[in-house]
């Protein structure tokens, strides 16, 4: 396994045992936990990747963009909490850490997705996952799911599930979203409400490795380290349902 792959997956796992004991002990709650998360998530994340990968750029949702990584060989990718108000929530289990390695060669070439709650972190290797309990694995002859942002559903969701007969499930945190596909415990991923880059790499960098179909909702190809990064729309799905997916979505683009 690449020492990059094994560092992302330390990185994500880490903060995330971090999140988890701030969540636990700070005595805080809602928005206040969910500034709490980010602030000192990134601040770990960045003070590893200072100490371990000095010579590479960062990208971090909590960080000030810094533009010399448009010239650099590579750059770390961060969401430090994606999903701060479902972190923020008590009992709430779909929210997750991102870390993922962009090369400038060679574009997504690590990739890690704590689910800290659930107690699993995600690679971009091809190992087989299992289901977790983050949603009850799809029983034999149920409808197929395709999960949508709770908060930001789009508009052609339930036209994406009826196309597969399938049926919507929304969720937080695109890290959640996207390893309920990875898992098999959903079909689908669609999303075009509005994301940045730190908001799908890592989730992609997983995905693509476990041999799932990745890109925009146009069926173009998802670009990182540009600089705007903003990156609004996603399709995560089995490779045999992109045709159908994308023909919906694609409408929409």
């Amino acid at each position: 396994m690449s020492t990059d792959r094994v560092l992302a997956g330390d990185l994500a796992t880490a903060a995330g045992e971090l999140l988890l004991e701030i969540r636990a002990t700070s005595g805080l709650a809602g928005k206040e936990l969910g500034k709490a998360g980010d602030l000192r998530s990134d601040e770990f994340i960045l003070a590893r990747l200072a100490a371990e990968r000095r010579d590479d750029a960062v990208l971090s949702e909590e960080s000030a963009d810094d533009k010399q990584r448009l010239t650099a060989a590579r750059v770390w990718i961060v969401d430090p909490v994606d999903g701060t108000r479902e972190y923020g929530t008590e009992g709430r289990a779909d929210w997750a850490v991102h870390v993922a390695l962009w090369s400038a060669t060679d574009g997504l070439i690590a990739g890690a997705v704590a689910l800290p709650a659930l107690g699993v972190t995600y690679l971009d290797d091809t190992e087989p996952v299992a289901p977790t309990d983050g949603l009850a694995a799809v029983p034999a002859g149920d409808r197929p799911r395709v999960v949508v942002s709770a908060s930001r559903p789009p508009v052609f969701s339930q036209a994406v599930a009826d196309a597969i007969g399938g049926e919507v499930l929304a969720m937080g945190s695109a890290g959640a979203k996207a390893m309920a596909v990875v898992r098999g415990e959903a079909v689908a991923y669609v999303h075009a409400g509005g994301q940045y880059e730190w908001d799908s790499a890592a989730p992609v960098a997983v995905a693509q490795a476990k041999g799932l179909w990745c890109g925009r909702i146009d069926g173009s190809e998802l670009v990182y380290n540009r600089d705007d990064t903003y990156l609004p729309d996603l399709v995560i799905c089995r490779p045999e349902l992109t045709d159908a997916i994308i023909g919906i979505t694609s409408a929409d683009a």
